[in-house]
């Protein structure tokens, strides 16, 4: 088989707090791993790729993306994602969408209508609709878990925005992100994950990114990019790299992580959180998924 390789994460957090749940997570991770991993051993594309990952955990409650979002302040569920093709630099994003399904689909209309990259709200809503994406009632998206989250302001445990990077046979790279924000959050708040450059990043020369934790910090480190840059400019190893600008959240205020994969198919997985909820394969070589530190 061709170097191929696919990591997926579930968001960085707090450590789960019972192994039931940690399991359940790691068996998400797993599942959305196995999902892209098919698309690319048999012969498809890493965008491909990536968007059957993140549907995938947006299907699956146990995650902070499609069902079982975070909600806003008044109790409601707004959807970001985005996806980006390393070949072209070509992306699309949504955000502050409602209903739909899987963002990460309305994601990849928006990419290949390709008059715009990000459309936001109601005409980003009335967008996927247009374009044919699956829609659902919002009592759908929520958990209990959210409300309860909803209603004590704590951080979801070891939980969060979910997102996928592939290599492909092809050596093409591809990147995508999905989020429902975080509980409380004010309706109209746009955080890391649809901003290319900030959670979602993907060039075949260098690297593709997708990051998770606080948005905010995020957004102000570049830190998608900032990889990038020093992967291109200053030519350092993907670890280093990696390690170099997940350090400048503490900086800004916030944690977070995010997985990496390489031009040449090497994987990193780096969180300054207690936990991230993260899986890879890389080849034909066995899964692998990990939620604390040690794995």
């Amino acid at each position: 088989m061709e170097r191929i390789a696919i990591a997926v994460h579930g968001g960085a957090g707090g450590l789960p707090r019972d192994a039931e749940r940690e399991a359940s997570m790691r068996a998400g991770a797993e599942s959305a791993v196995e999902a892209g991993h098919a698309v690319l051993a048999t012969g498809g594309s890493a965008l491909d790729a990536v968007e059957a990952a993140v549907v995938t955990l947006e299907e699956d409650p146990q995650f902070n993306a499609g069902r079982g979002a975070a909600l806003t302040e008044d109790g409601r569920v707004e959807l970001d994602a985005s996806v980006m093709h390393g070949a072209d630099r070509a992306a699309g994003a949504v955000a502050a969408v409602r209903g739909v399904r899987n963002p990460v689909r309305a994601a990849r209309a928006v990419m290949a209508d390709g008059r715009h990259v990000l459309l936001v709200g109601e005409p980003a809503t009335s967008f996927a609709r247009q374009a044919g994406m699956d829609f659902e009632d919002e009592e759908w998206f929520v958990t209990e878990r959210e409300r309860r989250h909803l209603a004590d302001r704590t951080a979801a445990a070891a939980q969060g925005t979910v997102g996928a990077v592939a290599l492909d046979a092809r050596g093409h790279l591809a990147a995508a992100t999905s989020t429902g924000g975080w509980a409380g959050q004010r309706r109209g708040r746009v955080g890391d994950s649809p901003l290319v450059g900030a959670g979602t990043w993907a060039d075949d020369a260098t690297v593709a990114v997708s990051c998770t934790g606080t948005g905010e910090a995020i957004i102000r480190a570049g830190l998608a990019h900032e990889i990038d840059a020093l992967l291109r400019h200053r030519g350092a190893p993907l670890v280093e790299a990696c390690a170099t600008a997940i350090s400048a959240l503490a900086r800004y205020g916030g944690d977070g992580g995010l997985i990496a994969v390489s031009a040449s198919g090497e994987v990193c997985a780096p969180f300054t959180s207690p936990a991230m909820t993260r899986g890879w394969r890389i080849g034909d070589g066995p899964v692998h998924t990990a939620v604390a530190p040690d794995g």
